[in-house]
C-alpha cells in the first residue's frame, strides 16, 4: 500500500496537460508527462498484484481499429480496457459503411457515442497513419464541442507509420524496472540496430520510437544499420535534439559490431528503409500487385546481402562485460526456430526470453495509464479513490 501511495503521489506532482491532448508521438510530450504515465502504470501494476479493483468506469466502450496484424498490442489494448472497466468493440472496416464511402468525420462520431477510448493501429502507409489519427481526433473534437458526443474519447496510438509510443513507453518502463530508476539510465549505452530478417516491409516505428524516446533520458543512443536502411530524417533530428537537451548522446554507425561494443542494452530489429516504405505506400494505394511483388523480391535480395547483421553469441560478447540486456518488441525472427536465419541466434533469445516477456508485460499498463491521463485532469486522484476503497478484484 505504501509503495502504491508513493507512486500516486509522484504522479500527482507531475505537471501534465495530457488530459487536453492525445499521446500520438512520444516526443510531443513533456518530460513530466512521460513520467506521469510511467508512475500511473506502476501504480496500476501494484494494485492488480495486490488484488485491488482498478475499474474507474462502470460502463463504456473502448473501440479498437487494427489495420495491421497484431498479437501483443491487440491483447494489451484489450487488457488495458478491462483493467479500467471498459468493454471492447472492434471496428471491422470491411463490415462497416466505410467501404461505401462513409467519411472519417462521420465514422469517428458514429462509433464514439459511448466510447471512452479509441485505439488505432495504422502503420501500413508511410505518411498516412499518424495523419489519420489526427483526422479522427479533429472529428471527435468537433463532435464533443457540438454536443453530439457526451465525452471526448482518448485516442491511443497503437502503432503508426512514425512512432510506436505504447511499445517505446513499455520498453522505458522495463528499463526503469531492470536498472532500478530513470536516473540510473543516464549514461547507459543502448544500441538500436538493424538486424537481418527473411521478410520485408517491417515498419520503421519501433526503431524511431526508441531513438526518439530514450534520448530524452540522458542515455547514449547508437543507431546502426547497413547503408540505405536509414530512418526518417525528421525523427533523426528529434533524437539528436533530445540527446543534446538531456545530456545524453546520439550517433549513427554503419556496423553492428561498433554499436554493440560496450553496450549496456541491445535492440536488434529489422525494418525497411523509409524510401522503400514510401514506394510501398504508393504501390498499395494504386493496388499494383505486380509492382508490390517486384519490390518485395528486390528488397529480400538486398536484405540477404546483410545476413551478418545477426545478434549472435559472438556479437553479444562485445557488449559491456558480455552481458548487455537484450530487448525486442516481439515476435523476433529466431534463427533455427521461427526461420532458417533471422535477427537473433536461438541461444541468445532463449537466455533473454523471459526478460522480453516481462518487457512486453508493461504494455497493457502503459496503455491503461495513457487512457487515464487523457480522460482525467487528475488521474492520480482517481486511482487514489480506488486504492482507498480497496475493493478486492477477486473475492476470497
Amino acid at each position: 500500500m505504501d509503495e502504491i501511495k508513493r507512486l500516486i503521489k509522484l504522479s500527482r506532482e507531475k505537471k501534465s496537460s495530457l488530459h487536453k491532448k492525445d499521446f500520438l508521438l512520444s516526443w510531443e510530450q513533456t518530460h513530466d508527462e512521460l513520467e506521469q504515465v510511467l508512475y500511473l502504470a506502476e501504480a496500476l501494476k501494484l494494485m492488480r498484484a495486490g488484488n485491488i479493483d482498478t475499474r474507474v468506469f462502470n460502463n463504456g466502450l473502448g473501440i479498437s481499429l487494427f489495420r495491421d496484424n497484431s498479437t501483443r498490442t491487440r491483447f494489451s489494448y484489450a487488457s488495458a480496457l478491462n483493467l479500467l472497466g471498459l468493454a471492447q468493440q472492434d471496428l471491422d472496416e470491411g463490415k462497416s459503411q466505410i467501404a461505401h464511402g462513409e467519411t472519417v468525420r462521420e465514422t469517428a462520431n458514429m462509433i464514439a457515442f459511448c466510447a471512452e477510448a479509441i485505439g488505432i493501429r495504422d502503420d501500413m502507409y508511410l505518411g498516412a497513419g499518424n495523419a489519420y489519427m489526427r483526422e479522427v481526433g479533429a472529428a471527435l473534437d468537433e463532435g464533443y464541442q457540438s454536443g453530439v458526443l457526451p465525452q471526448r474519447p482518448a485516442i491511443i496510438n497503437l502503432q503508426c507509420d512514425i512512432d510506436h509510443p505504447t511499445q517505446a513507453m513499455a520498453d522505458l518502463a522495463w528499463l526503469k524496472e531492470h536498472f532500478g530508476s530513470l536516473d540510473k539510465l543516464k549514461g547507459k549505452k543502448i544500441a538500436m540496430t538493424w538486424a537481418y530478417s527473411p521478410s520485408y516491409g517491417k515498419p520503421l516505428s519501433v526503431p524511431q520510437g526508441i531513438v526518439g524516446l530514450m534520448t530524452r533520458f540522458g542515455m547514449d543512443v547508437t543507431l546502426a544499420h547497413p547503408e540505405g536502411y536509414g530512418l526518417l530524417p525528421d525523427v533523426l533530428d528529434v533524437a539528436a535534439n533530445n540527446a543534446h537537451a538531456s545530456g545524453g548522446s546520439f550517433r549513427q554507425v554503419s556496423s553492428m559490431e561498433e554499436a554493440f561494443k560496450d553496450a549496456d542494452i541491445v535492440y536488434p530489429k529489422s525494418w525497411a528503409p523509409w524510401q522503400i516504405m514510401q514506394q510501398r505506400t504508393e504501390l498499395l494505394r494504386n493496388h499494383d500487385l505486380a509492382g508490390l511483388k517486384a519490390l518485395e523480391q528486390t528488397c529480400l535480395a538486398e536484405n540477404a546481402r546483410h545476413q551478418n547483421w545477426h545478434c549472435s553469441e559472438e556479437m553479444m560478447a562485445l557488449t559491456r562485460n558480455g552481458s548487455a540486456l537484450y530487448m525486442h518488441c516481439l515476435p523476433a525472427d529466431i534463427s533455427g526456430v521461427s526461420c532458417e536465419h533471422g535477427e537473433v541466434e536461438a541461444s541468445v533469445f532463449e537466455r533473454y526470453r523471459i526478460p522480453t516477456y516481462k518487457e512486453a508485460s508493461w504494455k497493457p499498463l502503459i496503455i491503461a495509464a495513457m487512457i487515464l491521463a487523457r480522460k482525467f485532469a487528475n488521474p492520480a486522484d482517481i486511482l487514489a479513490k480506488r486504492l482507498e476503497a480497496a475493493v478486492p478484484r477477486i473475492c476470497k
